[in-house]
């Protein structure tokens, strides 16, 4: 099946923030209504490329798989260029580990391979791509400190927690790319 889109953009091999920030760009070229094709392989793109279009005001009309490429395609809706919000407040990294000692929550949002070959001890890991459905593991009064690998995704995630409700939420930044602590791998 061929599906018409106005542009096509093509991010394989770039993996997080790279495909949101390609798309980000493309988008702001377009007039509204027109339909943008991302052709993607990584995995995580599922997730962050829905998460950012929700998060900016575009819809997210689906992704189709073929030969390992994924084929997102995002309508642009809203204004032109429209500015994106950023979360806040957001945390250092070196602040989590004193936060996580006191009882807050540090929630990895990385797909579930980048959370096996390292995180932080204690962290729990919930994908973004599986946020939605698995909210209810969460304690909406407890202080959620979200981490993934650059921000962009924990940015997202963050977003998503408070627009349900949960009031205690940091993203951190710069996240799991620049984390010089100690790692616990699961693999």
């Amino acid at each position: 099946m061929s599906i018409r889109s106005d542009q096509q953009i093509n991010v394989k091999g770039l993996s997080c923030p790279m495909p949101v920030i390609k798309t980000r760009q493309a988008m702001n070229g377009l007039h509204e209504g027109q339909v943008l094709e991302v052709q993607a392989t990584d995995q995580g793109s599922l997730a962050d490329l829905k998460a950012w279009a929700e998060s900016v005001g575009n819809q997210y009309i689906g992704v189709l798989k073929k030969n390992g490429v994924l084929f997102h395609y995002l309508r642009k809706c809203g204004g032109e260029n429209e500015k994106e919000k950023t979360f806040q407040p957001t945390i250092a990294n070196e602040a989590i580990l004193e936060r996580a000692a006191n009882g807050s929550l540090i929630l990895d949002v990385r797909e579930e391979a980048e959370y096996a070959f390292g995180h932080i001890e204690g962290a729990k890991s919930i994908p973004l791509g599986e946020l939605e459905e698995r909210m209810n593991e969460l304690d909406p009064n407890q202080e959620i400190l979200v981490i993934c690998h650059t921000g962009t995704r924990s940015d997202l995630a963050a977003k998503k927690l408070v627009e349900k409700g949960f009031k205690k939420v940091w993203n951190v930044l710069p996240g799991m790319c620049a984390w010089n602590g100690p790692l616990i791998k699961k693999i």
